[in-house]
């Protein structure tokens, strides 16, 4: 049977439809708001695999190009690996339904998100979103939800909820908001330099909106929903849990009351652990893995608590203390600009690279192509955490945290016409305790000034955490890896000193208030500021000069039906100037031109010569030009590039002229006169300019 709820949104119809689709999967549904339809499924094994102590959740967003009646880009028609826009997406499905699935629940779950209509307007992201929150609602799988998506745009002043493509131009926020019908659960976007307060009310603007479609979701649970499938939790024997607690508890206390480093609490921590095991083994055998699991809640519980009560984390700071931060710049000599940004045990070496418009990312995919010509780049090497591990790739963690740091330094680019170089940030993390992605905010911003690039305003970024028991709560600022991995909340917060460009929220409980994300952000700010004012004691602004191995950019505008003229027949006379001069040449429709040389004045040779070369010969004026071409009434000479003008045997002197090739011959640099046009022939002079004596007859001889 096929069951349908509807809801408008934003002016539109957004509806579930379940019973068509996919009806093996545990949950399916499709999708629709305007003409973007989504379908979502969500399958769980009916088994979790023996001892697996971790949620294998995997979450495939995909987006077909036949959705928009297109053909995939390439030399193979049928879609491939997932491109960034898809990992992104598929990340924006991932991390709000995640917290809803119960502790207990180990069992390998997939859902994934077909894009199978695009009208061209209406992003389909937050609808695979919701459609996932859907699916499972209505299957057998356990799932804490409803949960809703949706996107937050501001324009002209007002709030817009799943903003169209258009309107996201001209807006100046992108926020994507995911939460239940109290809470907000996960946090994503970009804004031009927004207050705390903006924010938040863009925030309340969005639970209202998701409200909706979580109500909808209800009733689709109400007629097509199923039985969910009964979890026992797993029953830990109070006498092990005793014992460990009797042996390690004041041993625990006093490793999470020292001030260590990441390695000195790794190490006190196995070595307790291996205590602990060697201490039960005759007692309790084979209960390795339930004493580690009861190690690691005790140091949770022990954390959390000194938090609450005393406001000290575990290395000895307060909540809103910011670990100490060096700075080196240029350190890299042949880079185009490079920083080194160290926070704590958190350190980005980060690299600018200035390119021209060969350089820029081509985006092809449901939309028109079109391309990037500001790119950050992450990387996050095993060894940053001291481990082993396979280089086989970018995983989908470095593409989200290499896009929210682009996110947050893009809008303080400068506009084309001022700086015309396609721009490569890369962030290679080299240690890592704590909020890298934010980290490379700080030292993108750095290397970007380092690289001599006009970025309008410096820029920070700073990782929020959460500890919440019952009412009680304390937001720290500057988390620690411990602090993310055994808090609620990673809410990570970039811009400038006039506001927020970035952010990104996850937590890991259901939920959170208001009053925490007021608190956050206000606590952000303070710590933003902070950080903000010790870069100021490294670069105030950006270098005046680019780096000598960089490109040499030249820009001029000619009128479109120039155009033609400057590329020749086949290309001929760019690729001659090109040859020429040694530079790189890009037209753009509008008529604007890139010339690029390691050599600034080959560049400004070939600008001068394109100058020429469009030039309208005017009568009166004086031309340095080159004989190509002797006859017996006259010699032809090139004035401007592609134009010849002729000088009569009449107008070479004062006095009789004989012979030509008395004079000059083929190859000879020339002053003359253009002292008539006519038909679109020029009529050239030498004598005309002999009347002021300041020019002699006699040629410059190549030779």
């Amino acid at each position: 049977m096929i069951i349908k709820k509807e809801v408008e949104i934003g002016g539109k119809i957004f509806s579930i439809e379940t019973g068509r689709y996919a009806k093996q999967a545990n949950g399916a549904v499709m999708v629709r708001y305007a003409d973007t339809m989504v379908l979502v499924t969500a399958v769980a094994t009916e088994e979790a695999k023996e001892d697996q102590d971790f949620f294998p959740l995997q979450v495939e967003y995909r987006e077909k190009t036949s959705a928009a009646g297109k053909f995939p880009g390439g030399y193979i028609k049928r879609e491939g690996r997932p491109t960034e826009k898809e990992i992104l997406s598929s990340r924006l499905i991932d991390r709000p339904i995640r917290p809803l699935f119960p502790n207990e629940f180990k069992n390998e779950t997939q859902v994934i998100a077909f894009v199978f209509s695009h009208d061209g307007e209406n992003d389909a992201d937050v609808l695979g979103a919701v459609g996932a929150s859907a699916a499972l609602t209505i299957s057998d799988i356990p799932f804490d939800g409803p949960m809703a998506e949706v996107r937050v745009g501001r324009v002209d002043g007002k709030f817009v909820v799943n903003p169209t493509l258009q309107q996201l131009r001209i807006s100046d926020i992108e926020l994507v908001v995911a939460g239940t019908a109290d809470s907000i659960m996960m946090v994503e976007g970009e804004s031009k330099e927004i207050s705390e307060s903006e924010l938040l009310d863009a925030l309340k603007f969005a639970q209202e909106e998701i409200k909706k479609l979580v109500q909808i979701q209800l009733e689709l649970k109400a007629e097509a929903g199923k039985q969910k499938r009964e979890i026992v939790p797993a029953v830990v024997d109070e006498n092990i849990k005793n014992d460990v607690y009797e042996l390690a508890y004041e041993k625990f206390k006093g490793i999470v009351h020292s001030v260590l480093s990441k390695e000195e609490r790794s190490a006190k921590n196995k070595e307790l652990l291996t205590y602990v095991k060697e201490a039960l083994a005759e007692k309790h055998p084979e209960q390795e893995k339930i004493i580690g699991e009861l190690l690691h809640d005790l140091e949770k519980e022990l954390m959390r608590s000194r938090i609450l009560a005393e406001g000290i984390r575990l290395d000895g700071r307060n909540t809103k203390q910011i670990r100490p931060i060096t700075i080196e710049l240029s350190l890299l000599p042949r880079t185009h600009g490079s920083a080194l940004f160290t926070r704590g045990e958190t350190q980005s070496l980060t690299t600018v690279t200035l390119g021209t418009k060969n350089d820029e990312q081509i985006i092809d995919g449901l939309l028109d192509e079109y391309s990037k010509k500001f790119m950050l780049h992450y990387n996050f090497p095993p060894f940053s955490v001291g481990e082993v591990g396979k280089m086989s790739g970018v995983g989908r963690r470095e593409v989200g945290h290499g896009n929210l740091a682009e996110r947050a330094l893009k809008v303080l680019m400068p506009p084309e016409d001022l700086f015309p170089y396609t721009v490569r940030v890369i962030s290679d993390i080299l240690e890592s305790n704590g909020s890298s992605s934010m980290a490379t905010v700080c030292a993108g911003s750095l290397g970007l000034m380092d690289a001599g690039v006009p970025l309008k305003k410096p820029c920070a970024g700073i990782a929020m955490g959460l500890v919440k028991e019952a009412d009680r709560f304390a937001v720290l600022s500057d988390i620690l890896g411990n602090e993310d991995h055994l808090g609620d909340m990673d809410f990570k917060v970039a811009g400038t000193r006039d506001g927020i460009t970035a952010f990104q929220m996850d937590i890991k409980i259901q939920g959170i208030s208001f009053e925490i994300m007021e608190t956050a952000l206000n606590q952000a700010k303070e710590g933003r500021m902070h950080i903000l004012g010790i870069m100021d004691t490294a670069i105030t602004e950006p270098r005046s000069s680019l780096s000598v191995f960089a490109p040499r950019l030249i820009t001029m505008k000619v009128d479109t039906d120039q155009i033609g003229l400057i590329i020749g027949p086949g290309g001929k006379t760019i690729q001659g100037m090109q040859r020429l001069f040694g530079v790189d040449i890009n037209i753009d429709d509008d008529g604007t031109i890139n010339i690029a040389s390691p050599n600034k004045e080959n560049a400004a040779k070939c600008k001068d010569y394109i100058k020429k070369l469009t030039a309208t010969p005017e009568i009166g004026e004086i031309y340095d030009g080159v004989i190509t071409k002797i006859m017996d009434f006259g010699a032809f000479v090139e004035i401007l590039p592609g134009k010849e003008g002729l000088l009569h045997i009449s107008q070479i002197d004062n006095k009789r002229v004989n012979k030509v090739t008395d004079y000059y011959k083929e190859g000879d640099k020339i002053t003359v006169k253009l002292i008539k046009i006519e038909n679109g022939k020029f009529s050239l002079s030498r004598k005309e300019l002999l009347k002021d004596g300041n020019h002699s007859p006699q040629a410059v001889s190549e030779n």
